[in-house]
């Protein structure tokens, strides 16, 4: 039985707008950075960009009329809305201008204006009145001759605060270059210090524990330190598409409280297990210990940890009180078997392997022996590294369905890591058991003569067409959800390297392999070679197959 929780509702976030400021110094592009009041309930003291949240009279059609250079529709469909996206832009204009004392703003003559003369400087004292609300920007456009200059903005990112968090922000971040004639200040008020800096330094300071960054700040650092020039990243910037929205989520590991960003291997579990944000999912594969995936799935994670098994191999239990099946008992270790038939508590049924890959089906004689249950699968092949004594009752076919209590899992035979290989995909929660034919964080070994390259590519096209797929279970890492977005990227990875091989031998003519390990495989470490060298013959053996390349006295070489 899965524990139940207390009642609890996130807060709802606030949207806000943040706007990054660049400019070119003598040593590279700079970005501004200010720091909050040491005294502020909200990131005391830690370094930021401008921004705040977005205010009523940023949606204002008094100042919305002020706007230059962006309508409300085209707004809103950059920032994924349907409407009123123009605030956000109106929002960072207006922030930047209260906390860093800057107006991206254009005077009657389209120029964008200035803050240091005669006639302009009386607008730069006015962002005081501006910030304690004695006066609304539309009145200080309307007065001054002033139009907001939205299109010197970019949008750049879109982050949300965690979820367990008693003060919530749905930030967008903008970026644009600083205005001339303008100096960048603090209000000496929620912000109490400045500079300007460039992205590389900043995050060594950061390291360095010098001060306080926020990690939407670290991250958005990290891309822009990758420039040298404002106008380099203003020009990325207005290139990029499908700007993705990032809610970092909170976990737990043996250090305490954690902060997951969706690339990192345990976000999209994290995210199944605990989808108000509560905090206290584990972010952690601890060997031996049960995970609750499911009302009808549980993992338990094999002591075998290693560069081909990551944290170790997942045996899963799948079912109800009317009876499990154990997908993948692992490997032949006793501390693994007997928490295996500690947690299933005599419940075991059926046996199920997706491979007799030595850490995978091992551990089936003496579970079987412990429990009776019946071993369903396919034989090993006759080949180096199976597990010779994994002997099915029944041999499964694909497509058959297995009737596990009340649920079931339909059988779907996945040849390329193995021959044997099998997936296993659970109906009722459209969750696929992968084996070693999907995994996480590291890629797929196919090793001739019984891995197959030409299949595996074929199994995963087929799993791609799978319409009740949801979730990917692998048999080492954590869940996986998109499981057609990961599969395109497995496609792309392994053509993205066959057409390596195909240049390989266009420049180098008819070759040995080991002259075109060194071209193929320029991007790998030189302990992993060996792994390389694997799939390199895995690839030419499908170029050999479809007739596209040959071994000719020990040399690949391509075929006109």
């Amino acid at each position: 039985m899965m524990k139940l929780e207390t009642p609890y509702t996130p807060v709802t976030p606030r949207p806000a707008a943040t706007l990054i400021l660049t400019r070119d110094g003598t040593q590279g592009m700079e970005i501004f950075l200010l720091q909050r009041n040491l005294q502020a309930k909200f990131m005391a003291g830690v370094f930021v960009f401008p921004g705040g949240v977005v205010d009523p009279g940023d949606a204002d059609p008094a100042l919305t009329s002020q706007c230059v250079g962006l309508e409300d529709d085209l707004a809103s469909r950059l920032l994924g809305m349907e409407r009123n996206g123009i605030a956000y832009w109106n929002a960072a204009i207006r922030e930047c201008f209260e906390e860093a004392g800057l107006l991206l703003a254009r005077d009657a003559s389209g120029e964008l204006i200035r803050l240091d003369t005669p006639s302009t400087q009386p607008i730069g004292r006015l962002r005081s009145q501006l910030a304690g609300g004695k006066l609304g920007l539309a009145e200080l456009c309307r007065e001054h001759g002033l139009r907001l200059a939205l299109d010197q903005l970019a949008f750049f990112g879109h982050w949300i605060t965690p979820q367990d968090q008693p003060r919530r922000f749905d930030t967008r971040f903008f970026i644009t270059q600083a205005p001339s004639g303008q100096e960048a200040l603090p209000d000496y008020g929620e912000t109490i210090d400045h500079l300007w800096i460039r992205p590389a330094e900043a995050l060594e300071r950061f390291q360095r524990q010098e001060f306080k960054l926020a990690t939407a700040t670290i991250k958005s650092l990290e891309l822009l330190s990758k420039f040298s020039r404002a106008a380099e990243v203003m020009q990325h910037v207005r290139g990029l598409r499908n700007i993705p929205t990032i809610l970092p989520r909170a976990a737990q590991d043996r250090n305490g409280r954690r902060m997951l960003l969706p690339d990192m291997p345990a976000y999209a579990e994290i995210r199944r297990l605990d989808p108000l944000g509560r905090g206290s999912a584990s972010c952690e594969i601890v060997p031996g210990a049960a995970v609750q995936l499911s009302p009808l799935v549980r993992r338990i994670t094999a002591p075998n940890p290693s560069f081909m098994t990551g944290p170790g191999t997942n045996s899963y239990l799948v079912g109800d009180d009317d009876g499990l099946a154990l997908i993948d008992p692992g490997p032949d270790l006793e501390s693994h078997i007997e928490a295996l038939l500690r947690e299933a508590q005599g419940r075991i049924r059926w046996i199920l392997a997706t491979h007799t890959h030595m850490d995978h089906s091992p551990a089936a004689r003496a579970i079987q022996a412990a429990t009776g249950a019946q071993l369903l699968g396919m034989p090993a092949p006759p080949t180096e590294r199976q597990d010779q004594s994994f002997v099915p009752d029944r041999v499964l076919a694909h497509g058959e369905r297995l009737q596990i209590g009340a649920c079931t899992l339909r059988v779907l035979h996945t040849p390329g890591h193995a021959s044997n290989h099998l997936c296993y995909l659970l109906e009722e929660e459209k969750l696929l058991f992968t084996g070693d034919h999907i995994m996480q964080g590291s890629t797929v070994v196919i090793n001739p003569p019984d891995g197959d390259m030409g299949a595996y590519l074929a199994s995963l096209r087929d799993i791609a067409e799978q319409e009740d797929l949801d979730w990917l279970a692998p048999g080492h890492g954590f869940l996986m959800d998109q499981p057609r977005l990961r599969i395109e990227r497995l496609l792309e990875h392994r053509m993205a390297r066959e057409e390596k091989v195909l240049q390989a031998m266009r420049t180098l003519g008819p070759a040995p392999l080991e002259d075109l390990l060194g071209a193929v495989y320029d991007d790998v470490p030189v302990n992993r070679m060996a792994v390389a060298r694997r799939s390199l013959l895995a690839h030419l053996q499908k170029l050999q197959a479809e007739r596209r390349a040959a071994e000719i006295d020990e040399r690949w070489c391509l075929l006109d």
